[in-house]
């Protein structure tokens, strides 16, 4: 017999799967190379789009005309309000990108790269991996990390290749959130391997540092 906490943990997870199973708008915070080419996929996979930055929606509107119809501007709050937001800024912008964000168990892609320019350097991340931070910065949040091993030129073609499709890796600590990020790969036109959780999975998708960061492999049907 469950508790009657465990039973209400269970009972809110089930409305925020419907909830996402209904959801037809994702959420994209950052809209450099990554967040354009992700919005880019959604919008052909007949998606909504909320794209936000830091300098506000009015600086989005070229953006948004090239993307069309199913693509809006916002500010990131109201990106952050999508039952799915995908966040790829910078990573020095990262953690004040997150701030102040209520999330209340909403799903987070995180396709950030711990990475310093100049010279490409890794961040310090206090013994952790990157998506570990961000999980720690978006407190409530259901994080996935997924899509930061893509180059942005390769993220924005077809992902149907050579009679199969592109990979996507991802990980995270819960499996309804990465069985919903799946469905999304999978209706974007993707191939999907889960790695696990966010402490292994993690080290192996991060850039620099992880061996799978430009590995561009296609799933043959």
């Amino acid at each position: 017999m469950f508790s009657s906490n465990v039973a209400k943990h269970i009972n809110a997870s089930v409305h925020l799967r419907k909830q996402i199973m209904k959801t037809n708008t994702v959420g994209i915070i950052g809209a450099g190379a990554i967040g354009q080419a992700f919005a880019h996929q959604l919008v052909n996979a007949g998606m909504n789009v909320i794209l936000s930055n830091s300098r506000g929606p009015d600086s989005l509107a070229e953006v948004i005309e090239a993307l069309g119809d199913k693509a809006r501007a916002g500010t990131v709050q109201q990106a952050a309000e999508a039952e799915i937001v995908f966040i790829s800024t910078n990573w020095n912008r990262t953690e004040a990108a997150l701030s102040g964000l209520n999330w209340e168990g909403r799903i987070l892609i995180d396709a950030t790269n711990p990475v310093l320019l100049p010279g490409y350097t890794l961040a310090d991340l206090g013994g952790k991996n990157s998506s570990q931070r961000v999980s720690e910065w978006a407190a409530g949040a259901r994080v996935v990390k997924a899509f930061n091993t893509l180059l942005a030129n390769v993220l924005a073609q077809d992902p149907s290749q050579s009679g199969g499709r592109r990979v996507v890796f991802m990980s995270g600590d819960h499996a309804d959130a990465k069985a919903d990020v799946e469905e999304l790969a999978t209706r974007m036109g993707f191939a999907s391997i889960d790695l696990g959780s966010l402490e292994i999975g993690g080290y192996l998708q991060q850039f620099p540092g992880g061996p799978l960061p430009a590995l561009n492999l296609v799933k043959l049907a």
